[in-house]
């Protein structure tokens, strides 16, 4: 490998571990700011933003599983952020809904580091956009990572949290 190759990787890796530093930064602010993740912010917007949802509308907006989804809104509920409330629609179905102090809290959160990225990414030409997908892409080939379970929340590790080891 020659010198200018070397440096390349070296300033790629680099790049790399910013970005994910910069999620675990984040991740940390928020949960001291107000004690949630990333995931459980990004559920308690996207109830917010439509008033009421289907665990299953959830699962789908944020690409993960209808059991992921049902993790994370136990966790709001125990804190008392969300509500299960029966559908007006169809009694079979139950809709998630903010409660005042999930409103509050919503209040106090620090911009989701994903709302940063988005508002720069939109501001790129469209030419722009397009290799940067396909370059990030690229790296998840790079790191075996294509078929891994994601959404679009930027955050470490598993979008439940505390998974339990077995």
């Amino acid at each position: 490998m020659t010198t200018n190759a070397n440096t390349r990787m070296d300033d790629s890796l680099i790049a790399l571990r910013r970005i994910l530093r910069a999620t675990e930064l984040y991740a940390r602010d928020l949960a001291h700011a107000v004690g949630l993740t990333p995931a459980q912010l990004r559920v308690l917007q996207i109830v917010d933003e439509r008033e009421s949802v289907t665990p299953k509308a959830l699962a789908n907006q944020m690409g993960v599983s209808q059991a992921t989804v049902s993790a994370l809104v136990d966790k709001l509920v125990l804190r008392g952020l969300v509500e299960r409330v029966p559908s007006r629609e169809d009694r079979r179905q139950t809709n998630v809904t903010v409660t005042q102090a999930g409103h509050r809290r919503l209040e106090n959160a620090p911009d989701a580091l994903q709302q940063r990225y988005v508002r720069k990414f939109l501001e790129m030409a469209d030419w722009e956009q397009a290799q940067l997908v396909a370059t990030l892409e690229r790296v998840a080939d790079m790191l075996d990572a294509k078929g891994l379970d994601a959404s679009p929340v930027l955050t470490t590790g598993e979008i439940q949290g505390n998974r339990k080891a077995y």
